[in-house]
């Protein structure tokens, strides 16, 4: 019986891994445009603010918060940075930032509405979303004014929780204030963007968060068929792993 057990867990384990490696490779791709609400992915809601700075904390620093424009933004996310990631050395090392939770890199409009994001490849790093383009023809469909990539600010539990579940593909509203902030104690600053037709340095918005909500999930079978391959293997393989240390060995035939 724990021959067989053990053989069970061995090919669930497979089937699992190859399940996991096709959904990994999948479940981040750009939904089609006919998927999403284009109607409400129009440009961008600014308007001057009468909200006066002030103070908030988060990983036990003290952020200083300057608004400069109430802010609303809704459209898709293409690429997207967390701020917590291992290979980010710089939000919480260097410059002390627990404020900056997530950058997403977001287009929104005739991006979506063309399709052109399907022909073309965004990476963010701890500053920057990169949009990359195939050929001349590509990047003259492409509008960037319909892009921003934002720092997302918050010191809401909630709010982070919602934040850190969103992904690639996801069709997000967010709601805050296009702000200045900075951390006295070290003296660590960044601005922000108040247009959309600027680029390069100091052209990303920098929002400090109030409302955050997914509309509309992305690859929602796909996703969920990779967090369970990816359970199934890991209690697949812990059980495989007990079951070699328990099984008696099978005496050889003469």
């Amino acid at each position: 019986m724990l021959h067989l057990l053990q053989s069970l867990c061995k090919w669930i384990a497979i089937i699992s891994f190859a399940v996991l490696l096709i959904t990994l490779f999948n479940k981040d791709d750009l939904p089609d445009p006919a998927g999403y609400d284009l109607d409400r992915l129009t440009d961008p809601k600014q308007e001057k603010t009468f909200r006066s700075p002030f103070t908030v904390e988060a990983g036990g620093e003290s952020y200083k918060i300057d608004p400069a424009f109430d802010y609303q933004l809704e459209g898709v996310i293409v690429s997207y940075h967390d701020a917590d990631a291992f290979s980010d050395i710089w939000h919480h090392d260097k410059w002390k930032d627990f404020l900056n939770v997530k950058d997403l890199c977001i287009i929104w409009g005739a991006n979506v509405a063309s399709g052109v994001y399907q022909d073309m490849s965004f990476k963010n790093d701890s500053w920057t979303c990169w949009a990359y383009w195939p050929d001349a023809e590509t990047g003259s469909r492409f509008k960037g004014e319909q892009l921003s990539n934002n720092h997302l600010l918050t010191d809401d539990i909630e709010l982070k929780r919602l934040l850190m579940s969103a992904e690639t593909g996801d069709h997000i509203r967010l709601e805050g204030l296009l702000a200045k902030y900075e951390n006295p104690s070290n003296g660590f600053h960044r601005g922000t963007s108040t247009v959309r037709t600027d680029s390069g340095n100091g052209a990303c918005e920098t929002i400090y968060l109030e409302r955050f909500e997914i509309v509309q999930k992305a690859n929602n079978r796909l996703r969920s068929l990779y967090h369970a391959a990816k359970w199934i293997l890991i209690i697949s393989l812990c059980l495989f792993t007990v079951l070699f240390f328990i099984t008696p060995m099978k005496k050889p035939r003469l």
